[in-house]
């Protein structure tokens, strides 16, 4: 028999043990509980070195906290960085290290909002805590045959939450593409975290330049900051400039003003 591995990310520690005792009832599941995640993530780790990888992510929308190191697909406000929906921080992570492992968020109320970033963040189901145990199984099984789960009432939310994001994006590419190549680059650093002084030596310009730059950026997207700035770039699916060779840039520039 092909068993499913299974693993439950919840903080709540009854809710996960219970949760994982219903589930390993089932024969063909085999399933596992962590509690935060970074504890989830180094299971993670552990199951692929040993060759045994998880098939399916229960995480929990509310998850405390964010996974180190980790950003989501998308803020919860516009221009707010660290403003992240919690639990989705983790989906992202594991799309990213381990894309074959399905993730589902379990949350206690229906949201369109959340559950349209838990799609964006590369969730494959977003179900109710308080849902039947064959409802659960029937998504697990589900995801794993590339299937998306969402429960019926949150179906016309989340449709239009996802077409509003993705005007936004065609809206922010737009702008993005209003940049000069040379300004294109400055707002990489900008979405890499450089300062003024740090662009200034990494692309060889003055920094009266690079400043002159910034303030032409910031006035073609039409934001004020360079936080709006570079929240503006992410959703244009703008990256961070590549900071190798390391050499170039000075560590004590890298947070200048």
């Amino acid at each position: 028999m092909v068993r499913i591995r299974v693993l439950v990310v919840d903080d709540h520690r009854i809710f996960a043990e219970s949760l994982a005792a219903a589930l390993a009832a089932e024969p063909d599941v085999e399933v596992s509980a962590a509690g935060s995640g970074p504890a989830a993530l180094r299971c993670l780790e552990r199951a692929a070195a040993d060759g045994r990888r998880y098939d399916v992510l229960l995480v929990d929308a509310d998850l405390g906290g964010h996974v180190p190191g980790i950003r989501p697909a998308a803020p919860v406000q516009d221009g707010d960085e660290e403003g992240l929906v919690d639990g989705l921080s983790l989906v992202a992570g594991v799309r990213t290290a381990q894309p074959g492992v399905r993730t589902v968020v379990l949350a206690e109320k229906d949201d369109p909002r959340r559950a349209a970033l838990a799609l964006q963040a590369g969730a494959s189901g977003w179900v109710a805590k308080d849902c039947s145990l064959s409802r659960l199984l029937n998504v697990i099984r589900g995801v794993l045959r590339d299937e998306t789960h969402l429960p019926p009432a949150l179906l016309t939310g989340v449709l239009r939450e996802l077409t509003a994001a993705r005007k936004h994006r065609t809206e922010s590419e737009r702008l993005v593409e209003s940049l000069t190549p040379r300004e294109r680059e400055v707002l990489r650093c900008m979405v890499a975290g450089l300062g003024r002084k740090a662009v200034a030596e990494r692309l060889f310009l003055s920094p009266h330049t690079v400043r002159t730059h910034m303030q032409n950026v910031l006035g073609k997207l039409g934001v004020h900051s360079t936080l709006a700035a570079v929240a503006l770039a992410r959703r244009a699916g703008v990256g961070p400039a590549d900071l190798e060779p390391a050499g170039r840039i000075r560590p004590e520039e890298t947070n200048s003003a």
